[in-house]
């Protein structure tokens, strides 16, 4: 009735690890399953970030593995806006203590892809990681 383990899958996008530069986005495959939600961490950030010294977190999405575009605002969940190029979270100030942001996917694409774009200089490392939640299955149990 509570079974949690056999109706969801977690897929790292990005992982844990102390970022001075982009990281290689893997794709997520999201096939046989109807829905998905990014769950990104960021640590405490390694430099005080401004609009030059950043970091954004770009999530794109394709039919083919092949051929990515940027999501859009209405494609997504939980965010207020989406920037240029499909930037779902921004990292443009002060990063004093760890979060957690959540981006609901509820577009029709079959394969995701998360960057984290670092742009101007990164002399310290910031942790961070993401992971995908794949949810309502259409097989049971979920290995």
């Amino acid at each position: 009735m509570r079974d949690i383990v056999h109706n969801i899958a977690v897929v790292e996008a990005i992982p844990p690890a102390a970022y001075t530069a982009d990281n290689t986005p893997a794709a997520v495959d999201i096939k046989g399953f109807d829905s998905a939600m990014l769950a990104i961490h960021v640590g405490i950030g390694g430099i005080t970030f401004s609009g030059t010294n950043k970091i954004e977190f770009k999530l794109t999405h394709s039919d083919d593995d092949s051929t990515y575009s940027a999501v859009t605002i209405d494609e997504v969940q939980g965010i207020a806006s989406v920037g240029a190029g499909g930037i779902v979270s921004s990292l443009i100030a002060a990063h004093a203590a760890p979060t957690m942001t959540r981006v609901g996917y509820v577009g029709n694409k079959r394969f995701l892809k998360l960057l984290a774009d670092f742009s101007g200089t990164h002399g310290t490392a910031t942790p961070l990681s993401a992971t995908v939640i794949k949810g309502n299955p259409a097989s049971r149990p979920v290995a």
